[in-house]
């Protein structure tokens, strides 16, 4: 199994904003902005590009439409001027979800060197670091991937973990929509076996930093998903979940899946199990 495939650890998961400041200008690095279009144009990081990968989804991961998303992905990266070879760090307005869908997603593609900035654009403006309103529209590239398989499930993956006890089911949506009181599909409720973790249990509101390693740990074990279990993350469209596999990359957890078509595939898919209530 190559390096990409394997779940080492990934401890320099996080970058600073120091750390982020210190690298400016260094050949091969590309930040990327995934906010709004506005709000990267009103001021960004020197140098970064823009991607907001929001409504990028999606709902079938059938082998077919999973691989032709899975392209598009890439050539979005690549029209900005991203190589998969890059230092690649993202950053959202803190350390939220579409920053953590966008590393999860540079893994998928098999992409060595990814990060997130912790905190995001709130973490670099709290330390006093300029902001760049003018810059030249990048070059684009050709993003050259290999998809990692291991790094995404599927709905056919889910169906023989529901069952599995070296398996976990983690559903990162609010406590609502675990239930079924909240309906975002044709139907409400969870997959069967799954366990709620809210994924704002996972960061620190008032600074936007994801928690520490010490507390992340202690919340997933209390849900029962340890480094031994073969673990995949899901909530209504892969985003919230790949803010959960941030937390467990950075933890070094081996076997660790985010569900790309999520509820919104699995509430509206007929023929799936589905439970409701507490």
């Amino acid at each position: 199994m190559s390096d990409k495939q394997s779940g080492a650890a990934n401890p320099d998961a996080l970058w600073s904003a120091e750390k982020l400041n210190a690298a400016l200008g260094s050949p091969g690095l590309s930040i990327v902005d995934t906010r709004q279009a506005e709000a990267f144009a009103a001021g960004r990081i020197p140098g970064a590009r823009h991607f907001d990968p929001y409504f990028v989804n999606c709902d079938d991961t059938d082998p077919a439409p999973l691989a032709s998303f899975t392209r598009m992905w890439a050539n979005m990266l690549g029209w900005r001027g991203v190589k998969s070879t890059d230092t690649i760090v993202f950053y959202g307005a803190f350390t939220d979800m579409c920053a953590a869908r966008a590393f999860w997603f540079a893994e998928y593609l098999g992409c060595r060197n990814v990060h997130v900035l912790d905190g995001g654009i709130k973490a670099w403006t709290g330390a006093g670091l300029p902001l760049e309103r003018e810059s030249k529209p990048p070059s684009s590239a050709k993003f050259v991937f290999e998809a990692v398989p291991e790094r995404v499930a599927t709905y056919s993956s889910i169906l023989a973990a529901i069952d599995n006890r070296e398996s976990l089911i983690l559903d990162n949506r609010s406590l609502a929509e675990f239930t079924g009181a909240d309906r975002r599909a044709k139907h409400g409720g969870a997959i069967p076996s799954a366990v709620h973790c809210d994924w704002e249990a996972l960061y620190d509101h008032a600074t936007g930093l994801l928690k520490s390693p010490t507390d992340l740990r202690a919340i997933f074990e209390a849900h029962g998903a340890t480094p031994d279990k073969k673990i995949t993350v899901y909530c209504n469209t892969g985003f919230r979940s790949a803010h959960a596999y941030l937390a467990m990359r950075l933890l070094g957890y081996p076997h660790v899946r985010n569900y790309v078509g999520s509820w919104q595939e699995w509430g509206n898919r007929e023929g799936l199990p589905i439970v409701k209530g507490a």
